[in-house]
């Protein structure tokens, strides 16, 4: 054989494969999301989720630094609201004096070079684990935008460096960066969760914060996963209205959707890596099936080489260990 074009000499060796190679991950790629509780020397793990804990401030903001230390730049807050402050109006979630304010306000002051964007949602507070304020069987839209403009505000003034509306209701992002431009706060982002389906992978995710629906499910703001077309009209929607990062939330089974999106628009798309995604790597390393190590990293340069800049994963610090070496 005389062969013009040898494709196998560029795969054969890890030297030559790791020059060519076209997708690059980093440490400062991750985000690392946190679910926080009230009260002190707190660690509890999550059920579902397997190595995750819900941590009480003082150690999540030891976790953040550690986080830094490791070249991760950013960290995604949850809190996990007691059942007592729980209602249908969010007036938990716009307490200046809130577990969310309190958490952001102490880890930007012992991290101050750490990225913190926040969860903007009401599900963590509402008494019927929903996104939104309820009127019967319906969650209400405008009235909603409303209260998640507030929020954001309230984050904001509390250190804040990226809001992050999860909701889902319409005209929610441009709302909120009327309100924050109206009360001085320009130079804080927004990373509009533009393209986020209704999914079962989401599940873990809603024992952590106790956030389940009470009733019904979340399919009449969350997107049908049928749609692809939707999910580019949606993110479009976002820019126009002032998002600055765009998200496409579950990652692994909508590869495809990032790489639409990547294709569409020109500000930053990230990707979430969710706690289902996660539990299933954990339920096959724990059988034996995956090694855990080749499955986060092919994993997690997947959905970057679909298209996301960011990537929200619950594998964040082993990730980032692992390309630290």
């Amino acid at each position: 054989m005389h062969l013009i074009r040898r494709n196998r000499i560029l795969r054969a060796s890890a030297a030559i494969r790791e020059m060519v190679a076209e997708t690059i991950l980093r440490p400062a790629d991750l985000i690392a999301p946190l679910f926080i509780i009230e009260g002190s020397g707190i660690k509890e793990e999550i059920s579902s989720m397997p190595n995750y804990y819900r941590m009480s401030i003082d150690l999540t903001v030891a976790e953040v630094k550690n986080l830094w230390g490791l070249g991760i730049r950013s960290v995604l807050l949850f809190i996990k609201c007691a059942d007592e402050l729980k209602d249908n109006t969010g007036a938990e979630a716009l307490n200046p004096d809130g577990l969310m304010q309190r958490s952001i306000k102490a880890i930007k002051d012992a991290c101050p070079g750490m990225v913190v964007m926040t969860d903007v949602a009401l599900d963590p507070f509402s008494v019927y684990g929903h996104d939104g304020i309820v009127n019967g069987t319906e969650i209400v839209n405008d009235a909603t935008v409303e209260v998640l403009a507030k929020m954001s505000v309230s984050h904001a003034q509390a250190g804040a460096d990226i809001i992050a509306p999860s909701d889902m209701m319409d005209g929610r992002i441009l709302a909120i960066r009327q309100a924050l431009e109206e009360e001085g706060y320009s130079r804080t982002g927004i990373m509009a969760y533009s393209a986020k389906y209704a999914s079962c992978f989401y599940g873990p995710f809603r024992d952590a914060l106790d956030s389940a629906p009470g009733f019904g499910d979340k399919k009449t703001y969350q997107m049908d996963h049928a749609n692809r077309i939707e999910a580019v009209k949606e993110t479009l929607m976002d820019v126009e209205e002032g998002a600055d990062i765009v998200m496409v939330k579950p990652a692994m089974a909508y590869l495809d959707i990032i790489r639409e999106v990547r294709n569409t628009v020109d500000v930053p798309v990230s990707a979430y890596h969710v706690s289902g995604e996660y539990a299933m790597i954990k339920a096959a390393v724990k059988m034996g099936w995956l090694d855990e190590n080749k499955a986060i990293m092919e994993s997690l340069t997947g959905i970057k080489r679909a298209g996301a800049g960011l990537i929200a994963t619950y594998y964040a610090r082993e990730a980032a260990m692992l390309m630290n070496g």
